[in-house]
């Protein structure tokens, strides 16, 4: 009976279950027998050669009782960790989150439920007078749809990313709460006793605490990433090691879900890792977990089916004396089926509402493909082990009971179910391609042989060998042998209905937004845009994808909240951090919006390019096209804000990106050299090392944005300029700097006026219920202006909104201090109301003073404009083409109107539609005003405005003829 126990052994079989695997893998290809089901009924066979013959099968017979007694924890934590995370880090984070309530659902309920009714199944119709506790027990043991079978079968059979999404979720969760659900009823089995809350603070604690676990091994891992720079080997091995040390001090220290924390770990990494790893870190990331997987799945499945015949054939005698075990062996099979349809049945009205939703085809397949496996057989051994020496709780019996059945599920449910999961999808239509994607496929196909001929046509004939056949080279492309129908573009259909017209938008825009999502992955190669960025972008494109049925494009809806401004850096504007510090989380936010606008732009430009030149001008592609552009204004507009306000900005980011182009060319070009036998080896190592010392130091030390010195803008702020050098100085050290994000409110109309702002950087807009905007085409104040001003020296309430525009870097002076600046110099009195005259005229005569920049204004305001101070009674005219504002004081009019500042004045005879003006409370006409209180008045000269404006404009540089 079998070969020496020696250690030694255990590898053979390790070696003799790859390389049966090799061999399912490579006779199964292109047949519809599950690889799974294959090593499963291998690791049958093996196990009854070696436990059902008299000669056994040697030192791989020793071998296999070495792997057959293994302990069942052991075989969990060998297995498990490398398994689980490989499933949740492939898996997409946005279906993750639609998906997540219907996951919990059965994860959740399901589990309780079908624990519940199997528990109930096994206490009345099986004859072994199981107590309740030990009929639940193996209840819950059954309810955990093992993680390992459902995952390899869905990516054999290709399953929709949807239905794998759910399915693969449900079993990775519902593995973690069925093992918590055993683990309490494990314990009640051996003698301890829980009342409700009891139970409630055990299933939180295990739960709740490997979450929390999870995201902290996750959280610690991704900063250590951070910190190491092109090594492939290191950042794999991270991976590979956190895993396993998280499972380990879940299950072993703090007695929580090690399943639970392994799933939260390898989630967390797919929600922010993957950018982590790019190019042939990748690649190589994808190939080493792709083999573990294989590798563990290879060894899990054959130990898996060496168990269940140790289980069966090792206990002989005792299923010969209970000869029902067979027929109750498929009773419970039947139990389990039927639980299955009930818990989906129950939760199907919440699961279809939930998510994606689910139609009565796919709950279908989620019934079907309730497989057990690895981990409910290890949990029925670690029964069996405790049965052999805890005999007072559990009974020897009991133990081969668990495993025999439990052994019997996994056969059975991945012999049938997994069998036959391939012909329902089938039977239910769901393995069909779309018609869209059909016609996409017949036009490629065409696209291909056209390609072949062009390639053909460049190399049938060799200056070396002569000429090729084509025909028979045509003989070996079988792909395009059966190309006998006329060539019919896939959206050119002459009688497509609405419906089809509706799928073939959708599946064109999936198809751009993949070229979208695949041009931001190349960017983040190329070094065009930084992790945390590639993180934000793809994730925005994922969203968009579960929308384009229902809508236009939409991914930039996902940026928007990531290029505004968010409401807590308004917060960081009013708070007491120091200036600096708040500059540079604004221009940190700044450079990322950048990063943002400009990588979603290039990547439609670049969509849309491929997509025009596969599909040509189709109605459909136009439409998806436009849709695409039209995506990209808020985007553009962004950028060229930046563009006019902070160049400095732009500048910086193009800057990084060009050195690290030329750093990965560099790169490139020695490794060149070197393959083509140019450069040694070592030379070539020694050249790329100091390449990559350049490559960390750019990224550790990137250019920085250097802001101007908040002393040069106050300087050559026209207002400040002006001011004598005594005066100045004591502005500036009253000045606060602070930088506002665009849509930022700097003061409200009708609010006390607090002070005054003056634009450094930047534009703001301005509205207001009481002043007349009808006919602004404009109404934006930029660079070099002076907001508040007027209502701060007339102590009335603010006339206007004022709301930035784009990011503006203002300076703030409260009122008390321009008060003090008036009572220690009273000669700026004049020149303070002057420069409160510029913004007013802006906002009382648009149409005429909107186009004119402020150093015009201010040219027009100190050369062709007069102030007049009037008393009471005095009377005035307003000539002829002039235009007087009213800045202080009183008037009346001949029909004793009174007018208030601030007033437009203009003449007797004066057309108010000549100045886009509609007759309002603030706008008068007549032949004399008189003056009812002191008042100031500044006077226009309009002939004189539109003239310098004119000449203003003809002495601006012209552009080259085209």
């Amino acid at each position: 009976m079998g070969g020496e126990a020696e250690p030694d052994n255990a590898v053979l079989f390790v070696g003799v279950s790859l390389v049966l695997g090799i061999a399912s893998r490579h006779l199964l290809r292109g047949t519809r027998v599950p690889y799974t089901v294959a090593l499963l009924v291998l690791g049958v066979a093996l196990g009854s050669l070696e436990y059902g013959t008299q000669h056994g099968l040697g030192k791989l017979g020793a071998g296999i009782r070495i792997w057959a007694n293994i302990n069942p924890d052991l075989l969990l934590a060998v297995f498990l960790p490398a398994l689980l995370f490989e499933s949740s880090f492939s898996m997409e984070v946005h279906q993750i989150k639609r998906c997540m309530a219907q996951m919990v659902l059965l994860a959740g309920p399901g589990v309780l439920i079908s624990t519940v009714l199997l528990g109930v199944a096994v206490k009345l119709t099986f004859p072994y007078n199981w107590s309740w506790k030990t009929s639940l027990l193996l209840g819950g043991l059954l309810s955990a749809t093992d993680p390992v079978a459902v995952v390899a079968l869905l990516k054999e059979l290709g399953a929709s990313k949807k239905l794998s999404t759910i399915i693969e979720g449900e079993s990775l969760m519902n593995d973690g709460t069925a093992i918590v659900a055993y683990q309490l009823f494990y314990r009640m089995v051996l003698g301890r006793t829980f009342d409700a809350g009891s139970i409630i603070k055990f299933l939180s604690e295990v739960s709740l605490g490997a979450v929390a676990l999870g995201l902290a091994f996750g959280i610690m891992s991704i900063l250590w990433l951070g910190f190491i720079f092109n090594d492939t080997i290191i950042e794999i091995a991270l991976t590979l090691a956190v895993s396993y040390i998280a499972f380990f001090t879940a299950q072993d220290s703090l007695e929580v879900s090690g399943v639970l924390t392994v799933m939260t770990l390898g989630m967390f990494y797919a929600a922010f890792a993957k950018t982590a790893f790019k190019g042939e870190s990748q690649q190589s990331l994808h190939h080493f977990w792709e083999m573990v997987a294989y590798i563990a799945n290879t060894l899990i499945f054959i130990l898996s089916g060496v168990v269940i015949a140790d289980g069966v054939l090792q206990n002989n005698g005792h299923f010969e004396r209970h000869g029902s075990s067979w027929g109750f062996l498929l009773l419970l099979y039947v139990f389990v089926q039927i639980s299955r349809v009930i818990v989906v049945g129950v939760l199907y009205p919440m699961l279809r509402h939930f998510g994606y939703g689910l139609d009565l085809k796919e709950a279908m397949i989620l019934v079907w493909s309730g497989l057990r496996g690895a981990v409910a057989l290890s949990l029925s051994l670690s029964v069996k082990r405790t049965s052999d020496s805890v005999q007072p709780y559990l009974k020897p019996e009991v133990g081969t009971m668990f495993v025999f059945f439990t052994g019997g599920i996994v056969f059975l449910t991945l012999i049938f179910n997994g069998s036959t999961t391939q012909f329902l999808l089938h039977i239910l239509g769901m393995d069909k391609l779309l018609p869209t994607k059909l016609r996409i496929l017949k036009y490629t196909r065409y696209e291909m042989l056209k390609k072949a001929l062009e390639a053909f046509g460049e190399l049938r004939d060799d200056e070396e060998l002569g000429p090729a056949d084509w025909v028979t080279v045509k003989k070996y492309i079988t792909c395009l042998n059966d190309l006998d129908y006329e060539p019919e573009h896939p959206h050119d259909v002459g009688d497509e209905d609405d419906c089809m017209h509706i799928m073939n938008l959708t599946d064109i825009r999936v198809r751009l937004l993949n070229g979208v999502q695949a041009a931001y992955w190349g960017m983040l190669e190329e070094g065009r845009i930084t992790q945390v960025t590639a993180n934000i972008l793809m994730r925005s494109v994922d969203e968009a994808m579960d929308l384009v049925s229902g809508q236009t494009l939409c991914d930039w809806k996902g940026l928007k909240s990531n290029v505004q401004f968010p409401n807590y850096y308004r917060f960081l504007q009013r708070s007491r951090l120091p200036r600096k510090l708040v500059t540079y989380f604004t221009v940190e936010r700044l450079e990322s919006g950048c990063y943002i606008c400009a990588a979603f732009l290039r990547a439609h430009r670049i969509a849309r390019r491929q997509l025009h030149d596969f599909l040509g001008d189709s109605e459909v592609a136009r439409t998806v096209i436009d849709e695409s552009n039209a995506e990209g204004e808020e985007a553009r507009k962004f950028l060229e804000d930046v563009r006019v306000t902070f160049p400095q900005v732009l500048r910086v980011l193009k800057t990084r990106q060009v050195t690290y182009s030329v750093l990965t060319h560099l790169s490139e070009y020695i490794q060149n050299l070197q393959k083509t036998g140019l450069l040694e080896e070592k030379e070539m190592v020694h050249l790329d090392d100091a390449l990559q010392t350049d490559l960390k130091k750019l990224q550790r030390n990137p250019p920085i944005v250097k802001m101007p010195r908040v002393s040069d803008l106050l300087n050559t702020h026209p207002l400040v300029g002006a001011l004598p050098a005594a005066v100045r100085d004591t502005l500036l050290s009253n000045t606060k700097e602070t930088l506002r994000g665009q849509g930022t409110t700097l003061y409200r109309e009708g609010s006390r006026p607090t002070g005054i702002w003056l634009v450094s950087i930047g534009v703001v807009k301005w509205t207001s219920q009481r002043l007349s905007r009808r006919h602004s085409l404009d109404p934006i104040l930029s660079h070099g202006s002076t907001l508040g001003l007027y209502e701060v020296l007339i102590g009335k309430p603010y006339i206007c909104d004022m709301t930035t525009d784009s990011m503006v870097q203002c300076f703030f002076i409260e009122t008390e201090k321009i008060e003090e600046l008036l009572h220690s110099d009273p000669s700026i009195e004049i020149f303070l109301w002057q420069e409160s005259a510029l913004v007013l005229a802006r906002l009382l005569v648009p149409h005429r003073f909107e186009k004119m920049g402020m150093h015009e204004m201010r040219v027009l305001v100190a050369e062709r404009s007069t102030m007049n101070i009037y008393i009471k009674g005095e009377d005035l005219e307003v000539e002829q083409n002039c235009i007087g504002i009213l800045l202080e004081g009183f008037l009346k009019i001949e029909n004793l109107t009174l007018i208030t500042p601030p007033a437009l004045l203009l003449p007797w005879n004066a057309d108010l539609s000549l100045f886009g003006l509609e007759s309002s409370d603030y706008c008068h006409t007549a032949r004399r005003y008189q003056v009812e209180a002191r008042a100031r008045i500044i006077f226009f000269d309009e002939a004189e405005a539109a003239h310098l404006h004119v000449q203003t404009s003809a002495s601006l540089p012209q552009g080259p003829c085209n």
